[in-house]
């Protein structure tokens, strides 16, 4: 599944000389670091405040959008996990990644690893926003 920039509330896009350090607070959450888009768009990544856990795959879909933002893409998931594991609960996460009708991927915070599983089964979730990077 492309990635697409979620339509919010907040700042359209930022300098690189705008973004904070690592973990830092931004745009309502925790700037996780920068990512390249599949369009070569560069966007910075914010760790969005919202936490769920034992919720399947669409309920998770949905409650990222309703605040403004999206589950991370399996990429965006690993650099969560590289960059702000201390943040994250060390359980297994939604990813926005479906594999087919039934499946969809997730990422273990604990130890990074990425599978699928039934979206009808009931993980975590995370929220991220991105935000494109200007020169």
């Amino acid at each position: 599944m492309p990635i697409e920039i979620a339509d919010s509330p907040a700042t359209t896009s930022l300098t690189l000389g705008a973004l904070p350090p690592l973990g830092q607070s931004l745009e309502g959450g925790t700037f996780a670091g920068i990512t390249t888009l599949a369009d070569g768009k560069h966007v910075a990544v914010v760790l969005l405040p919202i936490k769920a856990e034992d919720i399947n795959w669409k309920d998770a879909m949905e409650l990222a959008a309703s605040q403004g933002g999206e589950l991370p893409s399996r990429a965006v998931a690993a650099l969560l996990y590289v960059n702000l594991k201390p943040q994250l609960t060390p359980r297994w996460h939604w990813t926005c990644e479906s594999y087919d009708a039934s499946y969809a991927w997730y990422c273990n915070f604990d130890d990074g690893h990425q599978l699928t599983s039934r979206k009808s089964y009931e993980g975590c979730a995370v929220a991220v926003r991105l935000i494109p990077l200007t020169a």
